[in-house]
């Protein structure tokens, strides 16, 4: 049964997201569609462009994302205490850059600011404004809204392009969070679309690659490449008006508990370049290619993750889950939150989807 966005979102709990949206009746819209032979890629840089402009006007960050032929994924931060950072006019500022026919409506109320009434609308609309920045359902709602309709005008028809609400899971703790950000940035991989983090297109992981490789003096043969790889060029190349947010640097990445992530870029880096290869060489010897990957990588030992866990989590992180994940403390935790926010659940105490995975994955 739908659930209201409210009852499946708890930034008391998380200020992480993982949000899927997929394209109506599963056609690659967004990419090669195998049919007409037509191809739509072009349409994935409008995604990334769009997700980024709208995180520099809300105060929502970028973990990870990954565009693919007929869905995509976000990883999402409520950033509530850049929120308490802005004034009023900060607010006004932004939703009206993004609403313009807003600014008529403040206009008129700053003339008459004067009188009780001008003064009480414009405190409630910049409340209201305020609370919708940091929405994550007005993100997604002005992020596939103006793809829809940009998309429509391409193929000159009208109708539905995505097929329809977008799916938003909580991460609850490091673990949840740090594996679904690896299961994000491994999909093209995980599809058989690309071969290496590298040639990862339209990917939160190549960003950060590119990012990373720019730093670098004396760079690599596959850093070369990546800088001069034609589908990246919108990455290495000057930004376009408006204004773009970058990713979230992983050393912001605080925890659920506050605490900084124990990992650091180059770790993570190389903890998804063995998964790639793990995965790769899974199928003919899951044991041990699990053996090797665990005693190479002390991250996933900080974390509290097994080797064979993580290569599950990362290979099907969606089946595991609804729409929360984590320990099972947590989730019993956000499930009660749930029944406070009015979720009225056939029996409340009997079941709480997705425990029995995090005890198999997590061994809680």
């Amino acid at each position: 049964m739908t659930r209201a966005r409210y009852q499946q979102v708890s930034i008391q709990d998380t200020p992480y997201y993982h949000c899927i949206s997929r394209c109506v009746r599963r056609a690659y819209l967004c990419g090669n569609d195998p049919v007409s032979g037509q191809n739509f890629d072009h349409r994935k840089q409008w995604l990334v462009t769009r997700i980024k402009q709208l995180s520099a006007q809300f105060s929502i960050d970028i973990c990870a994302y990954a565009i693919m032929g007929n869905h995509y994924h976000l990883v999402l931060f409520v950033n509530q205490q850049q929120m308490n950072s802005w004034d009023d006019a900060e607010v006004i500022k932004r939703w009206t850059q993004l609403f313009p026919r807003n600014a008529a409506l403040v206009e008129t109320l700053q003339n008459n600011k004067s009188t009780k009434a001008a003064q009480k609308l414009l405190k409630k609309n910049v409340d209201m404004w305020r609370e919708r920045l940091m929405d994550i359902s007005w993100f997604m709602r002005c992020l596939n809204e103006s793809i829809a309709r940009r998309a429509n005008r391409e193929d000159k028809c009208s109708g539905r392009f995505w097929e329809g609400r977008f799916k938003s899971q909580a991460l609850l703790d490091e673990k949840a969070l740090v594996t679904c950000m690896a299961y994000v940035d491994l999909n093209p991989v995980r599809a058989g679309i690309a071969e290496s983090l590298e040639n990862s297109d339209f990917t939160s992981i190549q960003e950060r690659l590119i990012h990373h490789a720019r730093k670098v003096k004396n760079r690599s043969y596959r850093q070369h490449r990546l800088l001069t790889r034609r589908t990246a060029k919108h990455l290495v190349g000057r930004q376009s008006k408006p204004k773009q947010a970058t990713l979230r640097p992983m050393t912001e990445l605080a925890g659920v508990s506050k605490a900084p992530l124990p990992i650091t870029s180059q770790a993570y880096f190389d903890l998804l370049e063995s998964t790639c290869a793990a995965l790769y060489h899974s199928s003919s010897s899951p044991h041990s290619s699990s053996n090797s990957f665990d005693e190479k990588h002390k991250v996933l030992h900080d974390l509290g993750i097994g080797a064979e866990a993580w290569l599950k989590s990362v290979s099907a992180f969606h089946r595991h889950y609804s729409v929360a994940a984590g320990g099972e403390l947590s989730l019993i935790h956000f499930h009660e939150s749930r029944i406070k926010a009015g979720v009225n659940f056939k029996h409340p105490h009997k079941w709480i989807r997705g425990i029995h995975a995090s005890r198999l994955l997590y061994g809680t």
